[in-house]
């Protein structure tokens, strides 16, 4: 008897002659994907573009009016029971406002069911949303807690009043006690006593009138109480039935390996920062492909995943463009679910800088200013400790400070300065800080920019669902300008000078690549643009003033890509 095969396997359209099989599973987190893994991918992208069952707006028709959003989509070549190859498919999150839809696998626990438990607790909370709503909305209450309110600020007015005037009175009586020796006439002691009685009385009366106002709102908190205490006990209730279904989403959300191991959700983000999952975590493409793979006996083989449509707003996604999986929402949940296969080695735990030497552009006893080579780390890495301050460090066992200055990313090459003192690096942070040092970047670009030149605006900050990623935020984001001006096109790409005036992480290359920037990524980009050999970005000059010669220094360092 034939064996039975997955509703979701799809057999290769593609002739496989010749194509070579993967060794190794590709690390999810930094690969290009395999030739496998195109093969598979580019023919789920022909089917995106043929099929008729479903309509989702992912923004690339010119009558959509910018209201649709594009889809990361997944594909993951398996082997079946027969030893053929084939592949799965999947999208992640919904699509055209489904969980399920033919071709593609289900989601590894589908909270949309419709007699699944998730509906049934949500419609409670939502009852118990309506019962609070309604109670905070009754216009006795709403009136009661106007009144509470008024009561509040017209004590607070009558109080602070009464205070000003004993205040003032106390300013007088001061001044009396001081002209009394002046006036050798008076009764003193008569005086004296008249001003303590004085002084007491206007106490006491602060006192009759705080303890007045106090016992006007313990009576309409009183009559508050009964409708407050109603509302609490409902929110509470909520607030354990909302943590008894988290729980039993976690017990309902678990997930396989090759090993056949299963651990839910909660488990496996419980020794992360948060000791929480992220939201929508597991509802990704990779985790849905290899749950249905090994749910059906399916060895997976590689993975490719893609975006497809238009880019979201404060992100960079390029339409058919492969991207790794995100960190923050996969990371504990496929660290856990590849535990079985052979994988590819982390290629960020290998030392980028080995064999590298880093040039000494310019040398006196108090500064130093290298040309740093790209792949190169400026400071020790939780897992590589070989860096640009480890190599200083070496090279001037004498010098006092942190030495670095200033970073680049690993991956840009360029200018850097190091302090040999620390008196020497204090002055050099306050000329970054105060913006008085000037630098200058080159870099080619993937495409051919229209204009000569401009200047970009875009705020950042960081995706924190999948570090080390930056992301456009006009709400949060921390203010970012970046100065640019052509140098050269050739060959459809663009040469440019940038020169940026804040510094924040990333911050070229996401001006750059994004829609709002110049939409036109860095060569060599692997977070917003594509895998090349390296990230043609170099920091080719920097103008500062010597701390001690008090001299205008001004070193440039051209780009060798």
């Amino acid at each position: 008897m034939d064996p039975i095969i997955p509703t979701c396997y799809n057999k290769f359209k593609s002739p496989l002659e010749g194509v070579p099989i993967d060794e190794k599973f590709v690390y999810p987190f930094y690969y290009s994907p395999t030739q496998l893994g195109l093969l598979a991918a580019e023919e789920l992208k022909e089917f995106l573009l043929q099929q008729k069952d479903w309509e989702h707006d992912f923004g690339m028709d010119n009558d959509s009016k910018n209201s649709g959003i594009g889809k990361m989509f997944g594909v993951l070549v398996v082997k079946n029971q027969e030893g053929k190859l084939g592949y799965l498919a999947a999208f992640s999150g919904k699509l055209a406002g489904k969980n399920h839809l033919p071709h593609f696998v289900p989601p590894v626990f589908d909270m949309l069911e419709e007699d699944g438990f998730f509906l049934k607790e949500i419609e409670q909370l939502n009852e118990f949303n309506r019962k609070i709503k309604l109670l905070e909305t009754n216009a006795t209450y709403v009136t009661l807690l106007k009144q509470q309110e008024q009561l509040l600020s017209d004590s607070d007015i009558a109080l602070t009043s009464i205070k000003d005037k004993i205040s003032t009175a106390k300013a007088a009586r001061k001044t009396i006690r001081q002209n009394l020796s002046t006036n050798e006439g008076l009764d003193h002691d008569s005086i004296l006593a008249s001003l303590r009685k004085e002084s007491i009385s206007e106490q006491s009366y602060y006192k009759k009138q705080r303890a007045h106002w106090k016992l006007e709102q313990d009576k309409l908190s009183e009559v508050i109480a009964p409708m407050l205490n109603q509302i609490n006990s409902l929110k509470i209730e909520r607030k354990n039935q909302s943590s008894e279904l988290q729980q039993q989403l976690f017990d309902n959300y678990t997930f396989l390996n090759k090993l056949g191991q299963q651990k839910n959700i909660g488990e496996l983000f419980s020794d992360t920062y948060t000791q929480k999952p992220p939201a929508a975590a597991g509802e990704c493409a990779a985790p849905k492909l290899l749950q249905y793979a090994y749910l059906h006996g399916l060895h997976p083989i590689t993975i490719a995943e893609f975006w497809w449509g238009q880019s979201p707003k404060s992100d960079i996604r390029v339409h058919g463009q492969y991207y790794p999986a995100c960190r923050g929402k996969c990371g504990p949940i496929l660290a856990h679910m590849l535990k079985g296969l052979e994988v590819a080695e982390n290629p960020m735990l290998k030392n980028p800088a080995e064999g590298k030497s880093i040039e000494i552009i310019y040398q006196d006893e108090f500064l130093v200013v290298i040309n740093k080579p790209a792949e190169f780390l400026a400071v020790p890495g939780i897992h590589i400790k070989d860096s640009v301050a480890e190599r200083m460090r070496s090279l001037f066992p004498n010098s006092t400070g942190p030495l670095v200055v200033h970073r680049l990313d690993m991956s840009t090459s360029g200018l850097m300065l190091i302090a040999l003192t620390s008196d020497v690096y204090i002055d050099l942070q306050k000329q970054f800080i105060d913006r008085k040092i000037h630098k200058e970047y080159e870099a080619l670009l993937e495409g051919t920019l229209l204009q000569d030149k401009g200047e970009i605006r875009l705020p950042l900050r960081l995706d924190i669902d999948d570090r080390p990623r930056q992301l456009v935020c006009f709400k949060h984001g921390k203010s970012a300008h970046t100065n640019w001006e052509v140098i050269e096109r050739k060959d459809d790409r663009t040469r440019v000078l940038f020169q940026p005036i804040t510094g924040r992480t990333h911050q070229l290359r996401v001006h750059a690549a994004h829609t709002l920037g110049l939409n036109a990524p860095i060569v060599g980009d692997d977070l917003y643009g594509k895998i090349e050999n390296r990230l043609h970005l170099h920091a080719a000059r920097i103008i500062f003033q010597h701390p001690i010669l008090k001299e205008r220094m001004d070193i440039k360092v051209k780009a060798t890509f």
